[in-house]
């Protein structure tokens, strides 16, 4: 078994980090999943939420993610997000607004993303 795995971070518009990793935690449809060297091939839905990734190095990597897939073989995971950022790209100040706009405007959706932008600042 290998002692980490080989991770690409990609949105529809960008590839958003790449990287060797220890352990990747994500949000599916079947509940949160962590991914580690050596694990069963998977293919899942990816849910709105945080991805934490362990790096090789000893470090993490916090990225706010809405929707897309997850997919693992050959000691590499791919996440296919439509929508990705890394938690250090996240203006906090503009996500609360964001976050006070739709629960104002009562758009649910937009009130998760928010959210889930928050919550991956503060998992950083």
């Amino acid at each position: 078994m290998a002692a980490e795995l080989h991770v690409e971070l990609v949105a529809a518009d960008r590839s958003v980090w790449s990287g060797e990793a220890t352990l990747v935690v994500a949000r599916t449809t079947s509940g949160d999943i962590g991914v580690m060297p050596g694990h069963q091939p998977l293919l899942g839905v990816l849910e709105s939420g945080p991805v934490t990734i362990r790096t090789s190095d000893g470090g993490t990597v916090v990225a706010a993610v809405h929707g897309g897939f997850i997919s693992f073989a050959d000691n590499k995971l791919s996440l296919l997000a439509e929508i990705a950022e890394l938690a250090v790209e996240i203006d906090v100040q503009r996500a609360e607004r964001a976050l006070e706009r739709a629960k104002s405007d009562t758009d649910g959706a937009a009130e998760r993303r928010a959210d889930v932008r928050l919550r991956a600042v503060a998992a950083h």
